[in-house]
C-alpha cells in the first residue's frame, strides 16, 4: 500500500505539497520499484481518508492510478466521519464510479469503544454485514488499544478534544490486556475480515498478537515497515522479528514514515527531499520479504503515515 491515508492532513503535509505533485511523483517510483522487484505484488493506493472521489480523479490526473492495482478506503463513521455508518455501501459505489479499473480495498475500518463498548459490538457486527462480500478485502481496526502513553499520530493533539482520545479506543483488547465483548463478534467474521494492526519498533504485543490472531481464526493482516525505523539501530533484526512472527498470515505490508532528516520539512509527515529514495526503500523490503519467485499476493508500499 502506497502512504496511508495521504489526504489526511496529519499524515501528508499539504503546505509542501498543495498540488499533490510531489506525492504523485512519490507513488510513481514505488509503484514502479514494487513492480520491478516482484510483479506478482499487488501495489495498493494508500487508503484515502476521507473517502473522496475528487481527490482520486486527481490522482488520475497525475498518473497516480497507473502505478497501483489497487485503490483503498478508510472509514470510521460513528467516530470521525460525518457520515452514518450504513452508507458503507454508497462510499464504496462513489470510488468505483471513478475507478470502474481497479479493485477496492477497505484498508481500515472501526468503531470505537470511547462512547460505550456496545456501541463497538454493533460497529462490529453492521460493518460486517455492509462490507464483507461488497469489497475484495476488509481490514478491522485494530485488534488492541493504543496505549496512552504512546499517543496518537494527529496535528493539534488534545486540542481536537474527543477526536484524539476516539484514537485510544479503536481495538477490540484493551491497553490491560483484556478482551472487549467486541472481540467476540470480530471472532465470528475473523475468517473474512482482516485485521490492521501497527506494530512498533519493537513492539512487545508481537508475539502475543499472533497468538490471538491464530486463537480468532484471523487469515488476513495490514501492517507496516516504517522507512523512518529503518535507520534506528537493529532495525532490520526487527523487521525480521515481526515479518517472520507474520509468515502464517496473509500479510498487506504498509511502508510508512519519512526519515525527518531526509523530509523536505523535518516531520515523518513530510515529502521526501528525494523520493527515489523511497522507492528505492519499497524496493529493498519487496526483495528481502516478498521476492520474485516466492508465492506472494499484497503488499501496500507507503511513507509517511501513522
Amino acid at each position: 500500500m502506497i502512504w496511508n491515508e495521504p489526504n489526511n492532513k496529519s499524515h501528508w503535509d499539504p503546505e509542501v505539497d498543495p498540488d499533490w505533485t510531489l506525492f504523485a511523483d512519490t507513488v510513481i517510483r514505488a509503484g514502479t520499484a514494487i513492480q520491478a522487484a516482484n510483479p506478482a505484488v499487488k501495489r495498493v493506493l494508500g487508503g484515502m481518508s476521507p473517502i473522496d472521489p475528487a481527490w482520486v480523479e486527481r490522482m488520475r490526473s497525475l498518473g497516480v492510478l497507473d502505478a497501483v492495482d489497487v485503490v483503498a478506503v478508510h472509514g470510521f463513521p460513528l467516530d470521525w466521519n460525518l457520515w452514518p455508518i450504513h452508507a458503507w455501501p454508497d462510499k464504496i459505489a462513489e470510488i468505483e464510479a471513478v475507478v470502474p479499473d481497479k479493485e477496492i480495498w477497505a484498508t481500515e475500518v472501526g468503531v470505537g469503544s470511547f462512547g460505550a463498548e456496545e456501541v463497538q459490538q454493533f460497529g462490529v457486527a453492521k460493518t460486517a454485514e455492509l462490507l464483507l462480500g461488497r469489497v475484495p478485502r476488509v481490514f478491522w481496526y485494530s485488534l488492541y488499544d493504543l496505549p496512552h502513553a504512546w499517543g496518537a499520530t494527529t496535528r493539534h493533539r488534545e486540542a481536537e478534544g474527543s477526536s484524539y482520545y476516539r484514537h485510544f479506543y479503536m481495538g477490540l483488547i484493551r491497553e490491560d490486556g483484556t478482551p472487549k465483548p467486541s472481540l467476540d463478534d470480530y471472532a465470528k467474521v475473523a475468517d473474512r475480515m482482516g485485521l490492521m494492526q501497527w506494530f512498533h519498533y519493537q513492539d512487545p504485543r508481537l508475539d502475543d498478537a499472533v497468538t490471538w490472531m491464530k486463537r480468532l481464526g484471523t487469515r488476513k493482516l495490514r501492517t507496516g515497515l516504517s522507512w523512518a525505523d529503518s535507520f534506528r539501530p537493529d532495525a532490520i533484526d526487527w523487521f525480521d522479528r515481526q515479518m517472520a512472527a507474520l509468515a502464517d498470515f496473509d500479510v498487506t505490508v504498509t511502508f510508512c514514515f519519512t526519515p525527518e532528516h531526509l523530509g523536505i520539512q523535518p516531520h515523518h509527515t513530510s515529502a521526501a527531499r528525494d523520493p527515489q529514495q523511497f522507492a528505492d526503500f519499497c524496493q529493498w523490503m519487496i526483495e528481502r520479504y516478498a521476492p520474485a519467485g516466492v508465492s506472494v499476493e499484497t503488499a501496500e508500499p507507503v511513507a509517511a503515515s501513522a
